[in-house]
């Protein structure tokens, strides 16, 4: 409840009951702006305590909307415009790191897949005609020189355990906890609880799995921090996190597939984790992608800091713009 968004331009939708439509008099003020004003903390609070339900499902009626306070200050089109220009490189970082990854996935398909990668003189291996061998633990074909190896072999895997509930707290005090996937961001989780008793623990830098569903949703810990049941924390055992990235990435759309056709995964276990099985290269196939893949990351890193700080500011911004505090030349 709360939630505001803009309708892209040219775009026709049909509502459902738990939406309302607002048409904006740009006599007035413009989309743009109100849609600032109504995510700002002055008019959440009024949306929070319209909730007359008491009930599970928050409700806000029509009347109760019509009555919010929006504050219209001097210059509103200047405040949307600084709030505009923040949320934009939000979209375009967003928009880029999205690319970037597609590119390592793709590449990851070619190479680790379908086993076209670069031969010796710089064509596609398989389709080259490049000598494969049957695996009977994968039961499939891969490329000679390859062999078959579980996770447990190429990555260090701690599974996650809550702490009592008694230690929870969103005051900051203790180590800060993720309990599962609810707390995933795109690439980055966001804090919400700490706990003064931590159990197992994740290192800044390794990669966050979701082992309850959606089994396999990924991000990366910014910071040590404390995990709960909902998670998994792996790191490469040979240093290529880059590739292992990636091996998580392609097992994430094997568990998509099976809850397509209707084996849906609730969970996965410690066993299943550390045995899933892949075809695994040369060295100096490995690294030749691990190089390429790092410098995506990267990236994708830098821009991904970048926009912590760019919701920061404008978080920090929005309610000074809107009560005045700040003003805009």
């Amino acid at each position: 409840m709360g939630e505001v968004c803009l309708i892209p331009d040219g775009l026709k939708c049909c509502l459902g009951q738990r939406m309302v439509l607002l048409k904006v008099d740009p006599t007035k003020v413009s989309s743009q702006y109100l849609l600032f004003a109504l995510q700002s903390e002055f008019v959440q609070k009024q949306i929070r305590k319209s909730d007359r339900t008491g009930s599970t499902v928050s409700n806000l009626c029509i009347p109760d909307l019509k009555a919010l306070g929006i504050p219209i200050l001097f210059n509103t089109d200047g405040i949307a415009a600084i709030l505009k220009s923040i949320t934009g490189k939000i979209e375009l970082n967003n928009r880029i790191n999205a690319e970037l990854e597609a590119m390592a996935k793709t590449l990851y398909d070619y190479w680790f897949v379908q086993f076209d990668f670069p031969d010796a003189n710089g064509k596609p291996y398989k389709t080259s005609g490049g000598k494969m061998a049957y695996n009977p633990t994968l039961k499939r074909e891969i490329p000679e020189g390859w062999n078959d190896k579980t996770l447990s072999q190429i990555a260090n895997i701690t599974m996650g355990q809550s702490p009592e509930g008694s230690s929870y707290n969103d005051e900051g005090v203790g180590t800060i906890f993720y309990q599962g996937s609810t707390d995933f961001g795109w690439l980055f989780p966001t804090t919400r609880q700490y706990t003064t008793a931590p159990s197992r623990m994740a290192e800044k830098g390794e990669i966050l799995l979701s082992v309850r569903a959606p089994v396999g949703d990924m991000n990366i810990a910014n910071t040590d921090c404390c995990i709960g049941r909902g998670l998994a924390a792996l790191n490469s055992k040979t240093g290529s996190d880059g590739f292992l990235f990636y091996v998580m990435k392609y097992f994430k759309q094997i568990f998509d597939r099976r809850n397509s056709e209707g084996t849906t995964f609730g969970s996965i276990t410690k066993n299943d984790l550390h045995s899933l099985s892949l075809a695994y290269p040369t060295p100096d196939l490995l690294k030749k992608y691990d190089d390429v893949v790092t410098n995506y990351n990267k990236m994708i890193f830098e821009r991904s800091l970048e926009n912590r700080e760019l919701v920061s500011l404008r978080d920090w911004l929005l309610p000074m713009l809107m009560n005045g505090q700040v003003t805009v030349k």
